[in-house]
């Protein structure tokens, strides 16, 4: 190899140039050690471009805790808005000005014989003794492979590019996915007053204020965000369970679906089938509906437990009442019938590692790792859900989680340097 195509040394790489990777470039450059951030497109990307205009934060701002960066803002209990979440972390980027490759996107990471990785990339290649992954769970929009079946008539478009309901045509819109992201989505279109159907899987939903409190001040207090995987009674829910739905517009508010049942909102159980304009649902909303609202209950039950313990002066609640019940199980319709010009699929997303040619993955193709270390020689991953606790990948506990992958980054170091 020449040298001009000889790689650049550095002893970390980290891959990723979001909140994650970030806090850990912070402890890297607070303890000395020489590192890079290489980001493939502009920092913070999926937050200044892929989200909806009325975007807000679904936790209240005081959890916004990034390292040496906490929100400093006026309204701590309130719910930040896109651009106000673009500011907040652009300011922490500024606050250390860490070692950050924009516009590199990282090809392949392999072992090299030697020890350590060679870390290719679009702007040259690097080697290193150790890689931080940081590129989170959102590579891929995920879409049905029966969408390419639906009448070609029918516009389409995934979350990610969905950003105001004036990028639909006219009639009505079908959303598929019932997560945090496809419940909001959903109030845009009924806002404006367009007609809406929405087809809901298993996600939970929370209360948002219970008892004089945002449940998650509760939660918090409770020490519920402190519970770690290992400690968890049902790890495997855990880490494969879909965020709890609600939402932090208008000040904060919970989503019952049921009254927006009430207020014209189609609702009907999960997407299983489409061809040219028929569709067909699983024969499940009753029991979606009624799975998410066990779990809106057992969060006030956590919380009333939580307050008895602790003999808490609190106002009281009246109990939860259904407002709505499904007259039947609707298990297929014709969208031209109905007036559905459009589907936005909310579904979700996979990662992609095919990058990745690292020995550090379980028999399901998943991360394996131990609080973000691998079994790999100094590979980790950081920004993943349930990583140590509720909050990782949250800005609630990157914090935590970076600085904790920072100690086993610098002990790996120093056990390089003694040999």
């Amino acid at each position: 190899m020449s040298a001009m195509n000889t790689p650049a040394h550095v002893s970390v790489v980290v891959i990723g140039g979001g909140q994650a990777g970030l806090s850990v470039s912070w402890y890297l450059r607070r303890d000395g050690i020489d590192h890079v951030v290489l980001e493939r497109d502009r920092r913070f990307q999926s937050w200044r471009v892929n989200r909806w205009d009325s975007f807000c934060l679904v936790t209240p701002n005081w959890q916004c805790r990034l390292p040496g960066w906490p929100y400093r803002g006026r309204d701590p209990d309130g719910f930040m808005l896109r651009d106000e979440i673009v500011d907040y972390l652009d300011g922490f980027a500024e606050s250390f000005d860490p070692p950050l490759r924009e516009n590199v996107a990282v090809t392949r990471v392999a072992p090299r014989p030697g020890g350590g990785y060679l870390v290719e990339t679009t702007a040259g290649h690097w080697t290193a003794e150790q890689v931080v992954i940081a590129t989170g769970g959102y590579d891929t929009p995920l879409v049905p492979p029966y969408a390419s079946a639906i009448d070609p008539s029918i516009f389409q478009m995934h979350s990610r590019e969905y950003r105001r309901p004036s990028q639909f045509p006219e009639g009505g819109v079908l959303i598929v996915g019932g997560g945090q992201s496809g419940v909001q989505i959903m109030e845009d279109f009924h806002r404006e007053g367009r007609p809406v159907h929405l087809a809901i899987g298993s996600a939970p939903r929370s209360p948002r204020r219970y008892r004089g409190r945002d449940a998650t001040d509760w939660l918090h207090d409770a020490g519920h965000y402190a519970l770690t995987i290992d400690r968890h009674p049902d790890p495997i829910k855990a880490v494969s369970q879909t965020n709890h739905y609600m939402s932090g517009r208008d000040g904060g508010k919970e989503i019952d679906l049921r009254k927006f049942a009430l207020e014209g909102v189609r609702l009907y159980g999960g997407l299983s089938g489409a061809r040219g304009t028929r569709l067909t649902f699983l024969p499940e909303l009753g029991r979606n509906l009624d799975g998410a609202d066990r779990s809106y209950q057992g969060i006030r039950d956590q919380i009333d437990r939580h307050i008895a313990a602790h003999g808490i002066d609190a106002p009281e609640e009246p109990p939860f009442e259904k407002v709505w019940e499904p007259a039947r199980e609707i298990t297929g319709i014709d969208m031209a019938e109905e007036g559905i010009a459009s589907i936005l699929w909310a579904i979700g997303f996979r990662p992609d590692y095919s990058w990745l040619e690292v020995d550090c993955f379980d028999g399901r193709g998943r991360p394996a790792f131990h609080r973000g270390v691998t079994d790999a020689p100094g590979v980790y991953f950081i920004g993943l859900g349930w990583l140590n606790t509720w909050g990782s990948g949250r800005f609630l506990a990157i914090d935590e989680d970076a600085r904790h992958l920072a100690g086993r980054i610098a002990e790996f170091r120093a056990r390089g340097a003694a040999a």
